[in-house]
């Protein structure tokens, strides 16, 4: 199945599932991560808001700023909005609705960025992945472009990267290019998949 295709029928799953689907799911997997060692040795984690019926992270984001974690959105860099930057966020942050109608929080000054490699960890929304680690996301590239310094590492410490998704995501093999920038491990409501040996960290 080509890519296009594929991208459209996942979504079209996502978006087909009932409240309550999308909430048991929900909690399944924010308490699965919640549990993960690597979660807990977090202090910095950049999240996501949902869209296009993603799974959504609402109570993991609470149960961080419950736990005295720092908690970041990504919103569109300016004026290269090819990339993303990572911005604070707050219980009481105000977010407005960028390009694509994802929230973001509102930002004024990059006084308040965090710089992508300072961060621990980044639960990333995907469309598709496999259990190697790679992943589909909706087409734009942002995190991949974001995240391209990556590549040029040897040894890759942080900040780690788990995708987050429903089950039914998952494919066998996902075709690849050379600018993607692979994950180190997938949670879904069901189970944790590990590409680069974070088992004993998840």
């Amino acid at each position: 199945m080509d890519t296009k295709t594929l991208r459209q029928q996942i979504r079209e799953k996502r978006r087909s599932l009932s409240d309550s689907e999308r909430e048991q799911a929900a909690f399944l997997l924010c308490e699965r991560i919640a549990r993960s060692r690597t979660f807990k040795q977090s202090k910095h984690i950049a999240f996501y808001l949902p869209n296009d019926g993603e799974m959504d992270l609402t109570l993991l984001i609470q149960h961080a700023w419950q736990t005295g974690k720092q908690c970041y959105l990504p919103v569109l860099a300016q004026p290269n909005t090819q990339r993303l930057w990572f911005i604070p966020y707050f219980p009481d942050s105000k977010l407005i609705n960028n390009r694509f109608g994802i929230p973001e929080p509102v930002h004024s000054s990059k006084a308040r960025l965090r710089k992508t490699l300072s961060l621990d960890l980044i639960l990333m929304p995907l469309v598709a992945f496999d259990e190697q680690g790679n992943r589909v996301g909706m087409g734009g590239g942002f995190y991949d472009r974001t995240l391209a310094f990556l590549q040029q590492r040897q040894y890759w410490h942080k900040p780690g990267l788990v995708g987050v998704a429903y089950e039914f995501q998952k494919q066998q093999q996902l075709n690849t290019n050379n600018w993607d920038v692979p994950l180190q491990a997938v949670a879904t409501e069901k189970n944790f998949y590990s590409s680069q040996n974070l088992k004993s960290l998840l």
